[in-house]
């Protein structure tokens, strides 16, 4: 089931000529997550992640499980708080993209890098738990969309979450078109 929502999702994505835009430079993947996801290997997501090719998204292999630890991770820890987001993709960010998001009526919460505590900065896999409880206290409930603006070496980032790999990728199409509509 997870991975037939995950090949629909990324179809809309890899048909779509304005989602490549909001592709992050290190690249993005959609995952989704069992109902009772617990580990990094219940979480399917795109082997080598999504690029770009002749401006469109692409993914060179098919959705498999445990195929991304970052965003699974992600998953997993907001799950903790709210079971039915099951799914992510990670974005670019740019101010629009969040002013957008917001007129979309996503519940949107931010994290700020710059005030990770040293113990989780050097912790392998650590930001991503503080961040998501961060965005969390931030707002008092769980939110639709967490971004962070970066730090040394990181770049910002865009997280949508939601139920599943289809609304994930369709909320992420309808962000990328109206994102190139305000040029």
């Amino acid at each position: 089931m997870e991975i037939e929502n995950l090949k629909k999702g990324l179809e809309i994505l890899t048909s779509s000529e304005e989602f490549a835009f909001i592709v992050p430079e290190v690249r993005t993947n959609l995952v989704m997550a069992k109902i009772d996801a617990k580990t990094e290997k219940d979480v399917a997501g795109i082997p080598g992640r999504i690029t770009t090719f002749n401006g469109r998204a692409f993914a060179c292999r098919e959705p498999e499980f445990g195929a991304s630890s970052h965003m699974a991770r992600m998953v997993l820890n907001v799950r903790k708080y709210d079971s039915r987001k099951r799914s992510a993709i990670d974005l670019k960010y740019h101010p629009q993209i969040i002013e957008i998001c917001q007129k979309l009526g996503l519940k949107v919460s931010s994290y700020d890098r710059t005030q990770e505590p040293e113990n989780i900065k050097n912790e392998e896999g650590g930001t991503i738990p503080w961040g998501v409880k961060e965005a969390i206290n931030k707002i008092g409930e769980v939110p639709d969309v967490i971004y962070h603006l970066g730090a040394w070496g990181k770049e910002p980032i865009v997280c949508l979450l939601a139920p599943d790999a289809i609304e994930s990728a369709r909320t992420a199409v309808c962000i990328a078109k109206l994102w190139l509509a305000l040029d």
